[in-house]
C-alpha cells in the first residue's frame, strides 16, 4: 500500500483518488473522523523511536528528549485535542433571520462542510509537527490529505512515508517525498486547500501556483520577530527566558527571538545576563548532545556569514559559551550581534539559528516605528511590568501573535489560533480556528411555508405603499 509520488501524473492520480472518495462521501460522521485521527496518533506512538532517531541523524545532532516533546508529543497532543473537540466544532451555528421572515418561522444556520483534499507541505525545523499540527484540523474538518515532508530531512521523510503507508489508507492520508520539484508539482494541482510552512520566497511561489487553480492557501512563514524589553522589566528574567528560546532547537524556530530592543542604559547588564544564562544552559556547545546542530552546511554557512559580515562592518559580537567554533560539526554557540548597521544581512534577513541582534533605544516610540516600518512579524515579545507600556506596545503594533514576559509560548496554545499576517503568513491552524480554516462555512436558509411578500406588496408591481414602508425602515 506504499505510495511514493515523484511525478506530477502520479500526484494527480492520488489527488483524483482522494477527491473521488470525497465525492462519494461528502460528509463523514464524528466517529469516522475520530477514527482517522486515532490512526494517525497510533502511527506516531508506534513509530516514535524511529522518528526521533531519524531527526537526530538528519540534524547531525538533536536531543531525543526535545524531539520527543516537540515533534511527537506536540503532534499527538494536537491530534487528541481535535479528536476530543470535533463533535462541538461540527455543530451547525444558528444565525439571526431578520424581518419579515423571522416573524413567520424562517431559519438560518451555518453548516461546516469538508473542503475535500488538502496538501500539507512541512518544513525541516519541526519536520513532524509542521505536518501533523495542520493535519489535526484537516481531519477534524472531514478532509483527506497529502503530506509532503521537507527534503532537508530525508531520513525523517522516509520514516513518515513508510509509517503512513503501513497505518493509513492513502485515500485518507498519504505521504509524498522528494525535492522542490515535487512541492511545485503538488502546489500546481487543483487541491481543495494547500498548507505551506517555510520561507517567504517559497511561500510566494506556492501562492502563485495555487492561484492558477484558485486554491485557497494557508501560509505559515516567519520573519524577524522582535523582543522589546521595557525599562520596567526584570533584566535577569528577560535574559534567561530569551536564552532558553535561543537554545531551543538551536534557535531554529519560526517564532524565535530575532532582534532584541533594550534600553541603552541597560545594554551591558543585558549582555552580561544573557551570556551568563545561555552558558548555564549549555556550558559547552561542541559535542554537547543538549545543543541542537544547525540542520545542514548551507544553513550553518549562512548564519556564520551573517555574523562575520556584521563584525566586518564594525558590529560588536559577544559569544556564549565563549569557545572556539568546531569545524567538525554544525553546533554553534549563541552569538550576540550588537547594533549592526542596517545594511548588514543580519539586519534584514531572518536569522533562524543561534544568533541574535541586540539594539539599544532611548525612546520606545522609535522602536515601535522601526517594527511597524518593516514586514509584520510572526511573533512579538514584550518584557515589562508597566501595564500602560504593555498596552502601548500591543495596541501599537501588528504581529501574528504576542507573548508577554516570555518567548515562544503563545505558539503552543491549542485552544487559540496560530498564524501570521502579511509577509509572515496568512490563515491559521490550531484548535477550532484550524477546523474552521479547513471547512467551508455554508449558509443554509430555510424559508417558511407561507410567503408573505405578495400580500405585503413586496413584489412587482410596486406601489407607493411599499416604497413608503421601505423608506420608513431607513433610520439612523
Amino acid at each position: 500500500m506504499t505510495t511514493h509520488i515523484s511525478a506530477e501524473s502520479s500526484a494527480g492520480e492520488l489527488l483524483a483518488d482522494q477527491q473521488a472518495e470525497f465525492r462519494s462521501q461528502r460528509t463523514s460522521s464524528p466517529g469516522e473522523r475520530r477514527a482517522r485521527i486515532q490512526r494517525v496518533i497510533d502511527m506516531l506512538v508506534a513509530r516514535c523511536d524511529e522518528l526521533v532517531e531519524a531527526i537526530d541523524a538528519d540534524f547531525g545532532g538533536r536531543h531525543p528528549g526535545y524531539t520527543t516533546v516537540n515533534d511527537v508529543l506536540g503532534s499527538v497532543t494536537a491530534l487528541k485535542y481535535a479528536r476530543d473537540h470535533l463533535d462541538g466544532w461540527m455543530q451547525p451555528e444558528q444565525r439571526t433571520v431578520f424581518a419579515p421572515y423571522d416573524q413567520l418561522g424562517a431559519t438560518a444556520a451555518i453548516h461546516y462542510q469538508p473542503k475535500g483534499s488538502v496538501a500539507i507541505i512541512g518544513t525541516w525545523n519541526a519536520p513532524v509537527y509542521t505536518l501533523m499540527g495542520p493535519l489535526a484540523g484537516v481531519l477534524a474538518a472531514g478532509n483527506r490529505a497529502v503530506l509532503k515532508p521537507s527534503e532537508v530531512v530525508p531520513r525523517t521523510a522516509q520514516v513518515l512515508a513508510e509509517a503512513t503507508a503501513e497505518f493509513l489508507d492513502p485515500v485518507d492520508v498519504a505521504v509524498v517525498t522528494g525535492g522542490p520539484d515535487v512541492a511545485r508539482s503538488l502546489t500546481s494541482l487543483p487541491f481543495d486547500h494547500i498548507v505551506f510552512t517555510g520561507g517567504v520566497a517559497a511561500g510566494r511561489s506556492v501562492l502563485e501556483n495555487a492561484a492558477r487553480n484558485l486554491v485557497p492557501v494557508t501560509l505559515e512563514l516567519g520573519g524577524k520577530s522582535p523582543v522589546i524589553i521595557g525599562r520596567s522589566a526584570d533584566l535577569d528574567t528577560a535574559a534567561f527566558r530569551i536564552a532558553v528560546a535561543k537554545a531551543t532547537n538551536g534557535g531554529q524556530l519560526c517564532v524565535n527571538a530575532d532582534t532584541v530592543y533594550v534600553p541603552a542604559e541597560s545594554l551591558e547588564s543585558f549582555v552580561s545576563a544573557i551570556t551568563r544564562s545561555y552558558a548555564e544552559l549549555l556550558p559547552t556547545v561542541a559535542g554537547n548532545p543538549d545543543a541542537t546542530a544547525i540542520v545542514d552546511d548551507r544553513h550553518a554557512a549562512r548564519i556564520d556569514g551573517y555574523v562575520s559580515e556584521a563584525a566586518g562592518l564594525g558590529a560588536r559580537v559577544e559569544v556564549a559559551p565563549d569557545e572556539p567554533i568546531s569545524t567538525e560539526e554544525r553546533r554553534r554557540p549563541l552569538r550576540l550581534v550588537l547594533d549592526p548597521p542596517e545594511s548588514a544581512a543580519i539586519s534584514r534577513e531572518e536569522i533562524f539559528g543561534p544568533a541574535l541582534v541586540v539594539r539599544t533605544y532611548d525612546d520606545l516610540t522609535h522602536v515601535l516605528d522601526t517594527v511597524n516600518s518593516g514586514p509584520k512579524p510572526l511573533a512579538l515579545y514584550y518584557f515589562g511590568r508597566d501595564a500602560d507600556e504593555q498596552r502601548t506596545v500591543v495596541d501599537g503594533t501588528t504581529s501574528g501573535g504576542v507573548t508577554i514576559n516570555d518567548v515562544l509560548m503563545h505558539a503552543g496554545m491549542l485552544d487559540a489560533p496560530f498564524g501570521g499576517v502579511g509577509e509572515s503568513g496568512m490563515g491559521h491552524y490550531n484548535g477550532r480556528e484550524g477546523f474552521l480554516e479547513f471547512s467551508h462555512s455554508r449558509t443554509i436558509f430555510e424559508s417558511p411555508e407561507h410567503d408573505p411578500r405578495r400580500e405585503w406588496g413586496m413584489l412587482p408591481p410596486y406601489g407607493e405603499g411599499y416604497r413608503a414602508a421601505m423608506a420608513a425602515q431607513i433610520t439612523p
